[in-house]
Order: structure tokens, then C-alpha cells, then sequence
């Protein structure tokens, strides 16, 4: 059988290609360490699991609204004015499964051919093939190392057509790490505002996983005039280390939640009823640990950063939020592994270190910037160091 055109436009998440590539290798009885995996290693809190075992027990095991329980809806209010002061009711409440979803939903509702999504790169590996799947255009802004992998409003201004009908803004950023600033996210917005056309799609998955005391903002908050403009996607995947639970969210205008809710209804239906249970404990729970999970993720990073710098040839960017680095290596191209293969491109990096040193990360190219790669330091510190040995190993012996 002929598959559709429109699978025919997109491939296969390049990062979860790369986990299960270690997940056959780990099996094999292979000594890799994994670091592509966009996962927090930390288990869900007890308080969520518990919350969750209660549902079953209760009965709560039936369909619930298609697009998330009344209790999860109001979980997800409260969140969004607690932590964002943001104000949103119900019918601008969507409950998906998971962030990839949302992102899914709200594109393949409003996306049509000719239309044209903005993207800045290095990108997260699902937003240009949703938005391929859906027959529209994504348009790249390439923001490098030097500009610490952020778009600056004449790129934005620059990127804007008649025929943009999103941006996409993720901050914390994966694959880079890099974040947004207030400031930073009101001039994006200002040049927005100038185009009343533009939709936003503010991804902040990872909100809560900052550093340095970096303050998270998100554009609706900064720049209110957008705020019926604005998608505000987020989830309990990465900061309540929920990623197998599938629970996004988000909040926008009730005209595009109730499209979402719509094509939702003909595909997934409504997230798993005990999923929900637990996010409401997730969001309305103590969220003490948040911070202490940050500041292990900060020691990890300041430890990632400082390995990969200490390699000639390789300049990797300190990052403000998420649990990813994005080292660069364009001074590496070119030269010679131990076995006498030529280091042509990012993608023959990281078959070099994942063959050679046995440890796994993803090529910069999947994310739509080379040469480089993103390294997630979601892991024991002691992996880390040991995989960064590895890696300095690898490269002090190219030519």
C-alpha cells in the first residue's frame, strides 16, 4: 500500500531514533552511555504517584471531556496565573497527550498549504515535520552560537510574509538550552504586534528548569496585546519528570481551543484518565522540589560545559534553562578519526564518539544547525564526567 503524501513529507524524530539505537546497543550487553534522550532521570514524585493510585482506586478509570477533566482544566488555571499571570477560563484550556500533541493539534487545525510557520533553528526535531505533515511551509531564522542561539528581532521582522501564520518561540530551548529574557521576548513581541496576522506558539516545556537565577517570562505575559494571539503550551513532562504520564496543556482564544478540542475528538480522544488525576496533584502539590531539582541540573550542566570547553575545537554555550547543551565543532570538521575516516560532517561526529567512545548524543543537522550536537545531561553526574572523558578522549585523537 501507498502511504499519503502527507506522511511521505516528514521522517522519524531523530532524538528517539538515537534512544532506541541505545536501548539495542545496552541490550546487546554494550558499554554506551545515552545521552540523547530529552528525559529528566529523576522519578515522579510520590505525592503524583499516589495521587494517581488513589484515581484507580476511586473508579476514575472511565472517558472523561475529550479534552481534559474539569479538575485538570482548573489545575491548569490556577498554574498559568500562579506562575505566568496569565487569566484563562476553561473553554481556553486544552488538555493533550503530551506537548508533542499539542503542538500537533494546534498546527494541523490552522495550517494549510502556502501558509508559512516561522522556526527558529537550532529547533526542537518535531516542529518543521509537523508543519510539513500539515502542508505548510516552515521558515528557518538561524540563530548560532554566536548570538547564544537566539533570534533577534530584525532576524524575526526579516522572516515575517504575508503568509507567516506562526511563530514558534521555545525558551527554555531544546536542543540549546537557551532562554529568553523579558526583555528579550517583549522586542519579539513588539515586532509581532506590527503584524496582526502572526500567531505565537510559545513553547515552555521548560519553564522551570532555569539557572543562575534566570526569571522566566512568556510573551503573553510581557506583551498582553499578543495575548489573543498566543498559543502557551506547556506540560508536566520535563519538570515533574512525567514524560511516560503524556499530559500538555496549554491556554489560548476559545475559537482555536475549540478546534483543537475538535480534531482531537476524531484522533486520540481524551489523555489517559489517570494521567489527568495525577497532573492535577502534579500542578496543585507542593512545588518545593522544583528548585532543588534545578540547582542538581545546574551542577551537572556547570560540569558538561566545562569538559566539552576544555576540548580544542569546541565551543559550547553556558545555557540559561532545560537539561541540554549544544556544543559547537565547525574547528573539528575536516579531520581524521584513528581509523582513517574523514569527520565530513556532524553527523559523522557523533557515529565517531557513539562507535568509538560508546557514547551517544544527537547530530546538530537533525536540529537544523551543523556542525554540532545536543548533549542531554539528564543523568548521574558520575556518567557525565565519564562520557566527557570519552568525548575529549575521541577528539584529542582525530588529525
Amino acid at each position: 500500500m501507498q502511504t499519503s503524501a502527507a506522511l511521505q513529507r516528514i521522517q522519524p524524530s531523530a532524538t528517539l531514533a538515537m534512544t532506541s539505537r541505545v536501548f539495542e546497543l545496552k541490550r546487546a550487553g554494550v558499554d554506551v552511555i545515552g545521552l540523547g534522550a530529552g528525559e529528566p532521570d529523576f522519578d515522579t514524585p510520590d505525592f503524583v504517584k499516589e495521587a494517581a493510585i488513589q484515581a484507580i482506586r476511586d473508579g476514575k478509570t472511565k472517558y472523561t471531556n475529550v479534552d481534559g477533566t474539569p479538575e485538570l482544566k482548573d489545575a491548569v488555571i490556577q498554574k498559568f496565573k500562579r506562575d505566568n499571570g496569565l487569566d484563562y477560563t476553561a473553554q481556553q484550556i486544552t488538555i493533550n497527550v503530551g506537548g508533542k500533541h499539542t503542538l500537533f493539534n494546534a498546527i494541523v487545525a490552522t495550517v494549510e498549504a502556502g501558509d508559512e510557520v516561522i522556526v527558529p533553528a537550532p529547533y526542537w526535531v518535531s516542529y518543521p515535520d509537523v508543519i510539513q505533515f500539515a502542508g505548510g511551509t516552515p521558515v528557518f531564522i538561524a540563530a548560532g552560537a554566536e548570538q547564544n542561539y537566539k533570534i533577534t528581532p530584525e532576524q524575526l521582522e526579516a522572516a515575517i510574509t504575508p503568509k507567516t501564520k506562526w511563530v514558534i518561540l521555545n525558551s527554555p530551548s531544546n536542543p540549546t538550552g537557551a532562554a529568553y529574557s523579558a526583555a528579550e521576548l517583549k522586542a519579539l513581541g513588539e515586532v509581532i504586534e506590527r503584524h496582526p496576522h502572526v500567531w505565537v506558539f510559545a513553547d515552555d516545556m521548560y519553564e522551570h528548569i532555569l539557572y543562575d537565577g534566570f526569571e522566566f517570562a512568556t510573551i503573553a505575559q510581557v506583551c498582553p496585546s499578543l495575548y489573543e494571539r498566543t498559543l502557551t503550551v506547556n506540560g508536566c513532562s520535563k519538570a515533574y519528570a512525567m514524560t511516560g504520564w503524556r499530559i500538555g496543556f496549554a491556554g489560548g482564544p476559545a475559537p482555536l481551543i475549540k478546534a483543537i478540542a475538535k480534531l482531537q475528538s476524531q484522533s486520540t480522544s481524551n489523555p489517559c484518565s489517570i494521567a489527568q488525576a495525577a497532573a492535577v496533584a502534579a500542578l496543585t502539590g507542593d512545588q518545593s522540589f522544583l528548585k532543588d531539582r534545578a540547582a542538581a541540573f545546574q551542577t551537572r550542566r556547570d560540569l558538561v560545559v566545562g569538559m566539552l570547553n576544555a576540548i580544542d575545537g569546541m565551543h559550547c554555550p553556558t545555557p540559561e534553562g532545560a537539561f541540554y547543551v549544544y556544543p559547537e565543532f565547525s574547528a573539528l570538521i575536516g579531520k581524521t578519526t584513528p581509523k582513517g575516516k574523514v569527520i565530513a560532517t556532524d553527523e559523522d561526529m557523533i557515529g565517531y564518539f557513539l562507535d568509538d567512545a560508546r557514547v551517544a548524543a544527537v547530530h546538530g543537522a537533525a536540529f537544523g544547525l551543523s556542525p554540532a550536537m545536543r548533549i542531554s545531561y539528564a543523568t548521574s553526574e558520575a556518567l557525565l564526567r565519564e562520557a566527557c572523558t570519552r568525548i575529549q578522549t575521541a577528539c584529542a585523537e582525530l588529525r
